[in-house]
């Protein structure tokens, strides 16, 4: 039973987050740096988690991932009522009346602090509950539900093309030139996020230009899954404008595109500075970055095993294995992702291991590779092993 309820921690932050942004003023200030003090401390003192349990009922670990729509509809719906000049369907006066609260009033006395922060949060959840659980379920192509939660849950973050190019495109060319999540080593996260993702939309584009040829059917049609993406997207944001006005409308399209750079971020430091022949070799667990941190995996929805998902892509989260012995992170998610944020500790912490996949992991081929790649890298330690 605690192997399914472990799961819950998910479901347990977003409401967590939804709380904060309704409660407003202090609270979403507060909130944000204990979400990520939570994730930075409980990865370090909670260590790995390596368990590989048997589930019988898989059935619940699929509704598990269901719920992470309304979930983040609720935390979409707070971020808007909270940057709002009105109360949105009246949620300000019934939260009153049934706790005693003045939201209102606390939404009243919060300042840009606030209101950044709220941006913040929102962003992380959609890339968090958006995001993590709609890769999963957009790897699912064979249930309808589940690639139709993932889409919409995609939408969030303006990335249903995401739903295209990941599954097609990104577990294809993993760790080569071809692929526009793999970041070269060197390249600095910020140049990252926009290279990736103008290069994924264009991939996506194309993938699905090319199913379409195949079928017969014109491109410029609402058989186009990546352009009724683009539309599904922009219903939320039409949403948005109008439960919230301009100002809500344009707050919220920045969260989404906070949300869809967490993803990014995550692609950058999931294969950075990986290599590998398409041609000749096939994607291996020494592909990928892994991470067994406990608290990371178990809210991730095991995301962290990342080794094990590029290798057998198809594997549901709940059966994919700790693998070890893959080359592994700097720590747990957020932990990585602070670090990838300051490109110079990146780097320093970065170079080394690179250099150690170099040694212990990578083919003769791939040395070569590995070898063409530091030459190009910009880095000094990199450039004189090359």
């Amino acid at each position: 039973m605690f192997h399914y309820l472990k799961y819950f921690l998910f479901h347990l932050i977003g409401i967590a987050a939804a709380s904060v942004l309704f409660l407003g003023e202090g609270w979403v200030i507060y909130g944000l740096i204990g979400l990520f003090s939570g994730y930075i401390i409980l990865d370090a003192i909670l260590g790995d988690d390596t368990s590989t349990p048997n589930f019988k009922h898989p059935g619940i670990l699929t509704i598990q991932l269901w719920f992470a729509l309304p979930i983040l509809s609720l935390i979409v719906f707070a971020f808007i009522w909270q940057v709002s000049a009105t109360d949105v369907l009246g949620a300000g006066a019934f939260i009153q009346s049934q706790t005693g609260i003045d939201v209102l009033a606390n939404r009243a006395a919060g300042g840009v602090g606030v209101a950044v922060s709220a941006v913040i949060i929102t962003g992380l959840m959609i890339g968090l509950i958006g995001t993590i659980t709609a890769h999963e379920l957009t790897h699912r192509t064979w249930d309808p539900v589940s690639m139709f939660i993932g889409r919409w849950l995609l939408a969030f973050s303006f990335d249903v093309a995401f739903a295209v190019e990941h599954v097609y495109g990104h577990h294809r060319y993993v760790s080569t030139t071809k692929d526009p999540a793999t970041a070269p080593r060197g390249r600095n996260v910020y140049y990252h996020i926009l290279s990736s993702t103008i290069r994924g939309n264009i991939s996506a584009l194309e993938l699905e230009k090319e199913r379409l040829n195949k079928l017969g059917k014109s491109v410029i049609s609402f058989r186009n899954s990546v352009l009724r993406g683009y539309l599904m997207s922009a219903f939320i944001v039409a949403l948005a404008y109008l439960a919230g006005g301009v100002d809500a409308m344009l707050l919220f399209v920045a969260a989404g595109l906070a949300g869809k750079s967490l993803l990014e971020i995550v692609n950058y430091m999931e294969h950075y500075g990986m290599v590998r022949n398409p041609d000749t070799t096939p994607v291996q667990p020494r592909h990928s970055w892994n991470t067994n941190k406990r608290f990371s995996s178990w809210s991730m929805f095991n995301l962290t095993r990342h080794s094990h998902h590029h290798a057998q892509g198809e594997v549901p989260y709940q059966d994919l294995r700790p693998y070890p012995d893959a080359p592994m992170m700097i720590n747990g998610y957020l932990t990585t992702i602070v670090v990838a944020l300051i490109p110079p500790l990146w780097h320093a912490l970065m170079t080394p291991k690179v250099q150690h996949w170099d040694k212990h992991y990578a083919s003769e081929e791939e040395r070569i590779l590995a070898q063409e790649a530091n030459a190009k890298s910009g880095i000094r330690s990199l450039m004189k092993a090359a």
